[in-house]
């Protein structure tokens, strides 16, 4: 499914993310530029409903706010402070495991709001990338990570409360610089670990609403 990065309408302009659609069933509308708001919100839920969105989020413009409330993108920031004691194993992403690390990162992203799914077709970035790994104890998988200086881009745990060890790990790329990532603010645990790491809230990116 292609995203139009540019929806061109005579009542304004918006970004429409339909890749998630023979996934999730979900699309995504930036408004971008608006002259008549409520009509050009009208063309975009038509057009992603066209293409078989069964929910849709919108965000970028306050008539979203009569919709219900979806989620707030919210960037933290924080300075790779590393536990020695708390390090584990990184063992970086190769062609033979890239596959492996993308099925690991759907299934624990699938209940994220606004958490892309990865194809095969995104593997080329993540080998690419170089910063994404998988964090091991003693030969026991425990998470994944992917970290693209200054932004930890993904940081998930397989093993219940390896979540701290994982980001612990994942930072030691990085020690001692300042790391900045996007979380939404519906996902309460991931925010309490961040903050417990001595990241904070630094600004809200984005608000979304369901339209549909």
């Amino acid at each position: 499914m292609k995203d139009f990065p540019v929806f061109d309408t005579q009542f304004g302009i918006a970004s429409l993310v339909l890749k998630e659609i023979p996934y999730k069933g979900e699309a995504y509308i930036l408004l971008r530029q608006v002259w008549d708001p409520e009509e050009l919100l009208k063309e975009c839920v038509s057009f992603c409903r066209m293409a078989g969105a069964e929910k849709i989020f919108a965000t970028g413009h306050e008539i979203l706010e009569r919709y219900p409330y979806h989620t707030t993108m919210l960037e933290m920031r924080g300075q790779a402070i590393v536990d020695q004691a708390m390090l584990e194993n990184l063992i970086p992403v190769t062609e033979a495991t890239a596959a492996r690390w993308r099925e690991i990162y759907n299934e624990k992203m699938r209940a994220v709001p606004n958490a892309s799914v990865m194809t095969a077709k995104d593997e080329k970035n993540l080998l690419d990338s170089v910063g994404a790994c998988f964090v091991h104890h003693a030969g026991e998988l425990l998470g994944i990570g992917w970290l693209e200086e200054p932004e930890l881009r993904v940081v998930a745990s397989v093993k219940p409360g390896a979540g701290r060890r994982v980001l612990n790990t994942m930072l030691s790329l990085v020690e001692g610089k300042t790391v900045e990532l996007t979380v939404a603010s519906t996902n309460e645990r991931a925010i309490r670990l961040y903050e417990n790491m001595g990241f904070i809230k630094t600004r809200e990116i984005s608000r979304w609403y369901r339209v549909m």
